[in-house]
């Protein structure tokens, strides 16, 4: 939705704009564009620089879920900071009794090849970024380490981090 709606009074007279602004608006927002948002690139130790790269984001949000994507594309003159890297979300996540108010889903591709690699990152309660970037370990099959400057491999110009999901906001 896009605002809180209105509380009616006992024998107001409804007008034909209100009607409009209440149901009609509300429910075309259901089905309207995403809106564009720009992520933080942040890591636990110290922060990346985007450098000539770019990040960036859209989301949908119906209620207090929200529906997110986010583009990390590494430029040439990118660093990586240090300790895992966290991208941020559009809205503070809720807290949950279940302790994780929802799942983003990650892929990591490098611009030479085709091939790409799927992770995940459960999302804390409360948080305003993404946790832990989990991916799977390139030499033990079953391991999955945590994302950072050299883990799964080292990011290198053109390599791009796609990230999509769905969560519960706070508001």
């Amino acid at each position: 939705m896009t605002f809180s709606p209105r509380t009616w009074a006992v024998g107001e007279i409804v007008t034909a704009a209100q009607m409009n602004t209440e149901i009609r608006d509300q429910f075309n927002s259901f089905f309207g564009a995403w809106t564009p948002y720009t992520p933080t690139w942040t890591a636990v130790t110290t922060n990346p620089v985007l450098g000539n790269g770019t990040v960036i984001g859209q989301y949908q949000k119906i209620g207090r879920i929200c529906h997110v994507v986010i583009m990390l594309t590494i430029g040439s003159t990118s660093t990586f900071g240090s300790g895992f890297w966290r991208l941020s979300l559009p809205f503070q996540a809720a807290s949950v009794a279940s302790g994780s108010p929802g799942v983003l889903n990650w892929s990591y591709s490098t611009s030479a090849s085709s091939n790409f690699m799927i992770g995940a990152s459960p999302l804390p309660n409360s948080t305003t970024t993404s946790d832990n970037i989990w991916m799977p370990n390139q030499g033990t099959i079953g391991d999955w380490n945590v994302m950072d400057s050299g883990s799964p491999f080292t990011p290198a110009a053109n390599y791009i981090l796609r990230g999509w999901g769905t969560y519960q906001t706070a508001t």
